[in-house]
């Protein structure tokens, strides 16, 4: 502030009955705006490193820090264009336009040739565009060589600036812009932005800079909204409605998991959980007279993080009213396919740095293996009555035999779930349907006495890709009787807590639940595997939940 010069206002300091002339005035009250703003930016940089320092300092010797992020006002006598309207607007242009546009963007180089003339790179929304500023063809006014100098002394890869110019093409053909006035720095970066990070923890903690760096975590972005936009509109072409259930609910029931629990200050007696799965309310839905719906939302399960698991996720589900397992399966490998098909068309253009899955055929129809008789066939074991008293023994007596290692909790549905890990997933590589699983698996489907095998079994299927489940699908249970039965039958199985009687879901199936068919999609790993990703972290935005809490606590 001392190196301002007030020269104009030394009259008036000695004379005070002096009255002072408008201009002075308003040169004096913009002047105290600007310290007034250098104050409250100075007070508030935050912690600093070397690196960092050194950026501030260099900042404050050409204006007040306060003065680095002004409001955005596009030139009134300029057409205001995005980086990808502008490079699809002038693509073909072969010299200076007379047009006057405005776009902005971040800086990704700068390079000064000599001392009048420089050019940057900037990029928005993945378009990059070449920017020329010369100081002979700046617009005349005041200042304008100093404001070039300043521009040209701060400028810095990572800075968001905006630019008024016109279209223009260089002398070896690059689509430019002709800087008419000295670029307007928006927002400075004050930080070095790396060529690439190689180390786990910063790109874990620190998601935006590993954005900044490659380009594969926004290839990642428009994989996913492709995938979800490709089954929201297959199903809604398909005549499905697209709704919306809470994402609280008090059973949080649907699978078998352990939910999240919280209390409402409104209904602090009765505590709430968010909900493991969609699906008990949108079969209410169903019974309230829908036909054909589909969700895509989020889910919760208070469990663990590995490669495959987050505790939140994302699902599509859909309920299908006379849908049977047959028509089921073929909308599977419709959608399937057609997803598959659609990926591709667009993955040289949309998501470059993915590598599509290889070795693996998506064409139908699916392969289809027998729950059962696919264990007993690999194993050379005959398995036991599975609906028997002590199924459980006897299943464990056959994990002895072959020398399998028992699951944590042993009880029957997770024995099985063991037994189709080690004998049915390594054998579907390509898209392959598990069906008829053991009814002790799948309390919500429909299930019947399959005489071929003398075993109870479900009306269910399962999508495997690649050895990792996608789709679960069922004929969905749709008797108040049978469906009490397997809910009883589950709180046998899990009594360590895990499971509930939802009385008011078995209440609402005494109204009449049509023959429905139903399906549920795990959404991240349909990332995962267009992706060629082994970790549910790296198609997360901000990977899994120990990245969340890492990136909030900001260590």
């Amino acid at each position: 502030m001392s190196k301002l010069s007030l020269s104009f206002l030394r009259p008036y300091l000695f004379q005070a009955t002096r009255p002072l002339k408008a201009e002075h005035a308003r040169a004096y009250l913009s002047v105290q705006r600007r310290f007034a703003q250098s104050i409250a930016a100075d007070d508030y940089t935050g912690p600093h490193d070397v690196e960092k320092q050194k950026r501030l300092e260099q900042l404050r010797r050409v204006k007040l820090l306060g003065d680095y992020h002004p409001r955005l006002q596009y030139p009134p006598d300029a057409e205001k264009l995005s980086l990808r309207d502008f490079n699809a607007k002038y693509e073909a242009i072969k010299d200076t336009q007379p047009d006057v546009v405005s776009v902005l963007g971040r800086v990704r180089s700068v390079r000064s040739l000599g001392s009048k003339l420089m050019f940057l790179d900037i990029e928005r929304d993945t378009q990059r565009l070449q920017v020329m500023v010369e100081l002979k063809k700046l617009a005349a006014q005041d200042g304008v060589e100093d404001g070039f100098k300043s521009f040209k002394k701060v400028a810095r890869i990572g800075d968001w600036v905006s630019i008024k110019g016109n279209p223009t093409t260089t002398s070896s053909g690059q689509l430019s812009v002709l800087a008419l006035d000295v670029p307007q720095i928006l927002a400075p970066c004050l930080h070095h932005i790396p060529e690439t990070i190689d180390n786990v923890e910063t790109l874990a903690r620190r998601p935006h800079i590993h954005a900044l760096t490659s380009d594969e975590p926004g290839d990642v972005l428009q994989l996913r909204a492709h995938i979800y936009d490709y089954i929201r509109r297959y199903f809604i072409t398909s005549g499905f409605l697209e709704v919306e259930t809470p994402v609280f609910d008090v059973n949080a029931g649907g699978a078998i998991a352990r939910p999240f629990e919280t209390v409402a200050n409104e209904l602090s007696n009765s505590p709430v959980r968010l909900r493991i799965a969609p699906e008990l309310n949108l079969k209410r839905l169903i019974i309230g007279g829908q036909d054909k719906i589909f969700e895509i939302g989020r889910a919760f399960r208070n469990e663990g993080v590995d490669n495959t698991h987050n505790p939140e996720f994302s699902t599509c589900e859909f309920y299908e009213v006379g849908a049977t397992l047959p028509d089921v399966i073929a909308r599977t490998e419709q959608l399937i396919h057609g997803l598959h098909t659609s990926i591709e068309s667009l993955r040289s253009t949309q998501f470059p740095t993915l590598s599509p899955p290889e070795d693996i055929d998506f064409s139908g129809p699916f392969k289809q293996l027998p729950f059962i008789p696919t264990i007993e066939k690999a194993s050379g074991r005959k398995m036991p009555d599975l609906a028997s008293s002590n199924a459980s023994a006897e299943v464990l007596e056959m994990f002895k035999e072959l020398n399998i290692t028992v699951p944590p909790n042993a009880t029957l549905p997770r024995l099985l779930d063991t037994l189709a890990e080690e004998y049915i997933e390594p054998l579907c590589v390509n898209p392959t349907f598990i069906t008829q699983h053991p009814e002790a698996l799948s309390p919500l489907s429909k299930s019947y006495f399959d005489s071929s095998i003398n075993q109870r079994v479900a009306s269910r299927v399962e999508l495997f890709i690649n050895g990792r489940e996608y789709v679960n699908a069922y004929e969905e249970e749709n008797s108040p009787f049978e469906q009490r039965r397997k809910f009883m039958q589950q709180l046998d199985f899990h009594t360590e807590g895990e499971g509930a009687m939802d009385e008011s879901y078995l209440e609402a199936l005494e109204w009449g639940m049509p023959p429905t068919g139903g399906w549920g999609c795990g959404l991240d790993r349909l990332v995962m595997l267009f992706g060629s990703k082994k970790r549910i972290a790296d198609v997360l935005p901000f990977g899994t939940l120990r990245n969340v809490v890492s990136i909030a606590k900001n260590k």
